[in-house]
C-alpha cells in the first residue's frame, strides 16, 4: 500500500470520529549502552531484568528497548565482555529511560591466535535457507486458526509545550492517558482502538484464504468496510518471503535466499526459548538507503525454523511520512510438527516532517495472536469459491463484554478498558468538530459545518478563460445527515464576458455498499474541453486557469442527461449500464461543419443518444468505503476495463448510429528493490461515419500541470482517430540513484522516467465527413514523448521535463517543456 493510501485510511478514521486507546500498566524501558570513557555506543550488549527471562540485546547504535507485563523484578543488568556489569534500579509499571555507561575492565588478555574461516552466522543462515520450504507455512497443504487482532493509533510527540498550547486546551482531561513508547521514547496520546476475533482458513492448491470476522469492537462508529482491514489478512508479513511488502515498498527479508548480498550477519548467543535450543543472530544492511531491515532473530538448532524475530526498517529509508516500522514475531511448534506464527506485532511511526522527534506525528500499532490451529482438514471448493475474502458476520459488533473477557487472547489493561468510556466525551467537544471541519475543507474542498449540506469545492469558486472572462461558481452537496443513502449535488456558474449561466445537478442513490450497487442521475449544461484526459483538472479549476500554456478558446457547450446503474457482482468485478443523451454546441473559436450529400452544413449542435456498458475487473482489489464514495487501495494484479457504446438514432433527437469499443489494462508492480513501475494500455475502435467531436480525440494537455493520462506536449484536437492504441509506461526509482549523492540523500528526492505513445488511423469516410479544426492530423506515424522527473520535492511536488520525439514538423508545437504536479 502507498503512503497516500495509509493517510486516506487515517483521515477516514478521523472523520468517522473513531475513538482512543492506550497501552499502560506495563513496564517500559528505553535506553542506550555506551563506553563510559569514550561515549561510543556498544552494540551486542546483554540487557536483562534480574530474576526474569526478559531481556534484550543492544543494537548497532547501542540502543535497546524492553516492554513487559511481568512482575517480580527491581533491577536491570547490562553486561558486555571487557566491561564491568552495569546495575540500576527499575520501577515496575512505568516508562523509564536508562543510559548505561559501562566501565572498561582493566585486565590483560593472554595472547590469542585467530585463524580465518567461514563466519558461523553465515553457516546458520545457509541452513535456514535450505529448510525454508519445510518451515514456511505457505507450503502447508491446509490449515486454519483463530486470530485475535488489536489495532491502535496514537498521536505522538505530545510535549509540555503542546499541552499548554491554546489549540490543545479543550483536551486537558485526556492528558492522563499520555504514555511513552518503549521503541523510541516518544510520548503519545492514543486516539483509536479496535479489536477483532476471526477464524482464518488457508489451502495451498488451489491457493485460497478466507477470513470470517466473528467479533469486532471499535472505539467509535461501526463501519463494516473498516473492520475488513482490522483483521488478520490485511498487511500480513511472512518472514520467509524473499521480499516483504510494506506500504507498497519491497523490503528484502533478512532470510531472503539472496540475503548475504544485502546483509551482514553476526552470531551472538545460544539459549533455550520455551525448551527449544536456539541461536541468536544479529543482522544489518551492507549498504545505506536500500530497502532493508536491521535487527535480530532466533533460529531453532534442529529444524532451522525461525523462533523469534525483532527488526525495524533502516533509519534512512526513503519513504514519505514514515519514520520507522518495527516488526516483532514469535513462532511456536504446533503439534510438535508445524512451526507457526503465534504472535505478530507491527508499529509504524508516521510523521509529516523530517524532524520526527519534535513535530507531531502518530503511531499505528497492530498486534495479532493466533491459536487453535487445525491442520490438513481441507474445505470444499465451494467453501473458498465465494465473492469475498473477508466476511464480517452479522452481529459481530454486538458482542457483550463477557464475550470479550472470555475470548481475548491477551487481556486489556485497565487504562485500555477505561479509554473506551472516554470516546463519547471526546466526540462531543466543539473543538474536535472544528478540527474535523477544517481538515475536511483542506482535503476535500468542502465546508459543511456538520449539517445536511456542504458547499464547495473551494478551488472552483472563481476561474477565468477567454470565452467566459471571469467565472464565478457556487456548488454543494448533501451529507449523510440529509440521507444515509441519497446524495444530491449541483452547481451554478456565471461568466461575466459571455453573460451566461451554466449549471449541473445530480443525485446518487446507494442501494448497497457491499457489494456496491447504486443509481446515478445527472444533468449538465456547462462548458467542457473536448479531448482532455479523465485525470485532467476541470476547465473551471483555478490552477488550470493560472497555469495554461495556450488560451482556453477550444471549449464546447455540452448539455448532457445521464442515468446509470452500477452493479458490483463481487469485490473487484462490476458492471455499469449508462443511458446518455448529449448535445454539443460550438463555443468560442470552434465550429461544426458537416459535409452531407455534397452539401456543406454548418450545424448548431451535434446530438447523440447512446447506451454504454462498462465492465471493470480488479482481482483482489482492496478499498475503503465512505458514505457515498470508495477509496481504492489498489490491487497487486492487472486491472482490466472495457467500455462498449451503441449510438441509437431517432431517440431524443439522436442523429448518429455508431458502435464504440474501448479496452484498457493497467498494472503497477515492484521491480525487486529498484523501485516500481506502472503501465497503462488502451485500445479502441469506432464504427460509423461521425463528425470529429464523436471520434477519438487523443488526450492532449495545454497547461503546465503534468497529466499522467495525457500527452503533455500534444495540443487539444491535434490528433483524431477512429482506431487507436495508447501506451503509457512509468518507472519510479524511489531514490535508487539520488540516495548515493549525499546532498540529494538528505532531500529524499526520487527519480522518475517515463515514455508514452499513441498510434491511430482514420477511415476516409470520417476524414471527409466533417471539417476538422486547423492544426488537426491523423496518427499513421505514432506520437511519442518521454521524460524524466523528480518527485517528493517538499514531500508533495513533482517536476517533469518532457521531450516530444515525433511529429515535430507541426506548427506552433513545443518540443520540450517543464511541468509540475502534486
Amino acid at each position: 500500500m502507498t503512503c497516500a493510501k495509509i493517510y486516506s485510511f487515517v483521515v477516514l478514521v478521523l472523520f468517522l470520529g473513531l475513538g482512543y486507546t492506550s497501552q499502560a500498566q506495563v513496564t517500559k524501558i528505553f535506553g542506550v549502552v555506551t563506553d563510559a570513557n569514550t561515549g561510543e555506543p556498544i552494540p551486542f550488549a546483554n540487557i536483562i531484568l534480574k530474576g526474569t527471562a526478559v531481556g534484550a540485546v543492544s543494537t548497532f547504535e547501542g540502543t535497546f528497548s524492553i516492554e513487559t507485563r511481568e512482575t517480580g523484578f527491581d533491577t536491570l543488568l547490562v553486561s558486555f565482555i571487557g566491561y564491568h556489569t552495569f546495575k540500576t534500579g527499575i520501577t515496575q509499571n512505568i516508562y523509564q529511560e536508562i543510559r548505561a555507561e559501562l566501565q572498561p575492565n582493566e585486565f590483560t588478555l593472554s595472547e590469542v591466535e585467530i585463524f580465518s574461516g567461514e563466519n558461523p552466522a553465515e553457516i546458520i543462515f545457509r541452513k535456514i535457507i535450505a529448510n525454508k520450504e519445510i518451515n514456511n507455512k505457505q507450503n502447508f497443504e491446509a490449515y486454519q486458526y483463530e486470530a485475535y487482532t488489536k489495532v491502535q493509533f496514537d498521536i505522538n510527540n505530545i510535549t509540555e509545550k503542546t499541552k499548554n498550547s491554546k489549540i490543545f486546551k479543550p483536551f486537558e482531561f485526556v492528558y492522563e492517558y499520555i504514555d511513552t513508547s518503549a521503541v523510541n521514547g516518544k510520548p503519545y496520546l492514543p486516539f483509536f482502538i479496535s479489536e477483532s476475533i476471526a477464524d482464518v482458513y488457508f489451502q495451498k492448491e488451489p491457493k485460497a484464504k478466507k477470513e470470517y470476522v466473528k467479533a469486532t469492537k471499535i472505539a467509535g462508529p461501526q463501519n463494516e468496510s473498516i473492520s475488513q482491514f482490522l483483521g488478520d489478512l490485511y498487511q500480513n508479513v511472512n518472514i520467509y518471503d524473499n521480499y516483504i511488502q510494506l506500504f507498497d515498498k519491497n523490503f528484502v527479508s533478512p532470510i531472503a535466499n539472496f540475503g548475504l548480498t544485502y546483509y551482514e550477519y553476526y552470531l551472538l548467543d545460544s539459549l533455550y526459548i520455551n525448551s527449544k535450543w536456539c541461536y541468536q543472530l544479529k543482522f544489518k544492511p551492507r549498504r545505506k538507503q536500500e530497502m532493508t531491515f536491521s535487527g535480530e532473530f532466533w533460529v531453532n538448532d534442529t529444524s532451522w525454523a525461525i523462533k523469534k524475530v525483532n527488526m525495524s526498517i533502516i533509519e534512512d529509508a526513503n519513504i514519505n511520512f514514515i519514520h520507522n516500522i518495527v516488526l516483532k514475531q514469535d513462532y511456536d511448534k504446533i503439534d510438535n510438527k508445524y512451526w507457526m506464527l503465534t504472535r505478530d506485532f507491527m508499529l509504524a511511526d508516521f510523521n509529516v516532517y523530517d524532524n520526527p522527534k519534535k513535530a507531531l506525528g502518530f503511531f499505528g500499532h497492530k498486534t495479532t495472536c493466533y491459536k487453535d490451529f487445525i491442520f490438513d482438514q481441507k474445505k470444499s471448493r465451494e467453501f473458498y469459491n465465494t465473492v469475498l475474502d473477508i466476511y464480517v458476520e452479522d452481529g459481530s459488533f454486538e458482542k457483550p463484554d463477557i464475550y470479550w473477557e472470555d475470548s481475548r487472547h491477551e487481556s486489556l489493561t485497565q487504562k485500555e478498558e477505561s479509554i473506551y468510556q472516554m470516546v463519547d466525551s471526546i466526540k462531543k467537544l466543539p473543538a474536535v468538530q472544528s478540527w474535523i471541519d477544517a481538515f475536511y475543507l483542506l482535503t476535500e474542498g468542502y465546508w459543511g459545518w456538520g449539517g445536511p449540506i456542504e458547499l464547495g469545492p473551494l478551488n472552483k469558486i472563481m476561474s477565468f478563460n477567454p470565452v467566459e472572462g471571469t467565472r464565478l461558481r457556487v456548488g454543494g452537496r448533501t451529507t449523510k445527515q440529509f440521507s444515509e443513502n441519497l446524495m444530491i449535488y449541483g452547481h451554478l456558474a456565471y461568466g461575466f464576458k459571455d453573460d451566461r449561466f451554466k449549471y449541473g445537478l445530480g443525485a446518487k442513490y446507494t442501494l448497497s455498499r457491499n457489494p456496491a450497487r447504486s443509481i446515478h442521475i445527472s444533468f449538465l449544461n456547462d462548458l467542457e474541453q473536448l479531448g482532455k484526459s479523465p485525470d485532467a483538472p476541470g476547465t473551471d479549476n483555478l490552477l488550470s486557469a493560472l497555469f495554461r500554456r495556450t488560451p482556453a478558446d477550444k471549449l464546447s457547450m455540452v448539455q448532457q442527461s445521464k442515468i446509470s446503474y452500477e452493479h458490483e457482482w463481487f469485490p473487484g468485478f462490476s458492471n455499469t449500464i449508462n443511458l446518455i443523451h448529449r448535445d454539443i454546441s460550438p463555443y468560442g473559436s470552434t465550429e461544426f461543419i458537416i459535409r452531407e450529400d455534397d452539401h456543406i452544413i454548418v450545424k448548431n449542435s451535434i446530438t447523440t443518444f447512446e447506451i454504454r456498458l462498462d465492465a471493470r475487473f480488479a482481482f483482489k482489489e482492496k478499498y475503503l468505503s465512505g458514505q457515498f464514495k470508495r477509496i481504492s487501495l489498489g490491487s497487486k494484479y492487472p486491472i482490466v476495463e472495457a467500455h462498449y457504446s451503441y449510438g441509437i438514432p431517432g431517440i431524443l433527437n439522436g442523429e448518429y448510429k455508431y458502435h464504440k469499443l474501448r479496452i484498457g489494462l493497467s498494472h503497477w508492480f515492484n521491480v525487486s528493490t529498484f523501485g516500481w513501475s506502472k503501465y497503462i494500455i488502451k485500445a479502441g475502435h469506432i464504427w460509423g461515419t461521425l463528425p470529429y467531436p464523436l471520434l477519438e480525440m487523443h488526450p492532449g494537455n495545454e497547461t503546465f500541470i503534468f497529466d499522467k493520462l495525457a500527452y503533455n506536449l500534444m495540443s487539444y484536437y491535434e490528433f483524431i482517430s477512429d482506431r487507436y492504441l495508447h501506451i503509457f509506461y512509468t518507472h519510479h526509482f524511489d531514490g535508487l540513484l539520488f540516495n548515493h549523492v549525499p546532498l540529494l540523500r538528505k532531500l529524499k528526492w526520487r527519480e522518475v522516467v517515463f515514455i508514452q505513445g499513441a498510434w491511430g488511423s482514420l477511415t476516409a469516410q470520417n476524414r471527409a465527413y466533417s471539417l476538422f479544426p486547423p492544426g488537426t492530423y491523423t496518427l499513421e506515424k505514432p506520437y511519442i514523448e518521454s521524460g524524466v522527473g523528480i518527485e517528493n520535492i517538499f514531500k508533495v511536488l513533482r517536476i517533469d521535463a518532457v521531450w516530444r520525439l515525433t511529429n515535430l514538423h507541426h506548427p506552433d508545437i513545443k518540443r520540450f517543456a517543464v511541468f509540475f504536479s502534486y
